[in-house]
């Protein structure tokens, strides 16, 4: 199998952000100007800001062309995107040109979408995951028969159809969720069926995480970083989460425990701050990075499967959204805010229970899901 590299068959640049403090770098502005959270599909075509002129040519930020690749090497790694317009882009995202005619766009943008686990595993460090444009370019892409790229995209294409539409059932399992809470319980800030309440942190304990000191010859520990939060909603001993070696074991409050629920703490993806899961890490050693927040429960009047969700529902996200000039934060304070209604234990067993069996369908199609996708492998 013969191979290039990114850099050896591409143009790479890095995005930029104009000043903030400069008005006319983006009062009506008429260029896109594209974030992460911008990249939801394959192609990108939507955005949330405009740039002007001096904007873009008064800072690092460049004008890339319809069909260049986006990357995202900073904070939220390997999201793959094409565009469907000319945009800027900011600086946690790559833009990727191909100059090699050996390589299609689309065969290169499902190859980079399969590297995200590799490149999440290399990114991870005592900052916010990022690479470098070097490593970007250093990544090797097999060259294969252009009609061979052709059917493999095919395949793909074909298999990422029915994924969306695996994708669309768990989405209305979710949605089946919603609703029997809000009938069983009603929406938890205006608490319209009078439940008594309890503040948040008088029910538990918060603690930050913490940036660790690294070793490349240190001791090896599971870490729940930002990224999980968008590949899993529980995380148990079953799956899979990137290590880092630390020159010492972490003291135990910084180690995760069954049922502690973890928060997205800071991000640049703005949809992800808040954002929360609950672990059951058994005995496996696992600790969380600095970007999120442990909470512990202490209260016996509380179970955890019931206080996740109304921490998942949307008027609670919107009360403890946090504010950042560039990337919200999530604290302890705004925690401190949050007031939860506390009903009878019998009916929060039986949310529960309910929640269970819907788990259980969500994980047979999660489980077809992996399947369709084991169905393409590159050679």
């Amino acid at each position: 199998m013969e191979y290039t590299s990114i850099g050896e068959s591409c143009s790479v640049v890095s995005g930029g952000t104009p000043s903030r403090s400069k008005n006319e770098y983006w009062e009506n502005g008429n260029i896109p100007w594209i974030k992460i959270g911008n990249i939801k599909s394959k192609y990108v075509n939507e955005y949330d800001e405009l740039i002007t002129e001096q904007g873009l040519n008064n800072s690092s930020a460049k004008l890339l062309k319809k069909g260049t690749i986006l990357y995202t090497i900073f904070a939220t790694l390997g999201e793959v995107g094409i565009l469907d317009i000319e945009a800027c882009t900011n600086q946690a995202i790559a833009g990727i040109k191909i100059t090699d005619p050996r390589i299609t766009t689309d065969y290169l943008y499902y190859y980079l979408k399969s590297k995200k686990d590799y490149v999440n595993n290399i990114g991870r460090g005592v900052a916010q995951n990022n690479i470098n444009l070097t490593t970007l370019k250093n990544f090797e892409i097999p060259l294969i028969d252009v009609d061979k790229q052709l059917n493999i995209v095919e395949i793909l294409e074909k298999v990422e159809r029915m994924i969306c539409l695996k994708e669309k059932e768990i989405d209305d399992l979710d949605l089946l969720i919603k609703a029997r809470f809000i009938e069983m319980f009603g929406d938890p800030i205006v608490n319209e069926k009078g439940w008594r309440t309890k503040p948040l942190l008088d029910m538990g304990q918060c603690k930050n995480g913490m940036n660790f000191h690294y070793d490349d010859k240190g001791i090896d520990i599971n870490c729940l970083g930002v990224c999980d939060f968008k590949n899993f909603s529980v995380i148990d001993n079953t799956k899979v989460l990137p290590t880092v070696s630390l020159n010492e074991m972490p003291s135990e409050e910084y180690l995760l425990k069954d049922d502690d629920i973890v928060f997205v703490r800071s991000n640049g993806n703005k949809a992800l701050v808040g954002r929360s899961l609950v672990v059951y890490p058994g005995n496996v050693p696992t600790t969380f990075s600095g970007f999120c927040i442990r909470y512990r429960k202490y209260d016996n009047e509380i179970i955890v499967p019931y206080l996740l969700r109304v921490l998942k529902t949307d008027s609670v996200r919107m009360k403890m959204s946090g504010r950042g000039a560039n990337i919200q934060n999530l604290n302890q304070q705004i925690l401190g805010t949050l007031v939860i209604p506390v009903p009878p234990i019998e009916l929060q067993e039986q949310f529960a229970d309910f929640v269970q069996q819907v788990d259980k369908s969500r994980f047979d199609i999660k489980k077809s899901i992996i399947e369709l996708e084991r169905e393409v492998v590159y050679d």
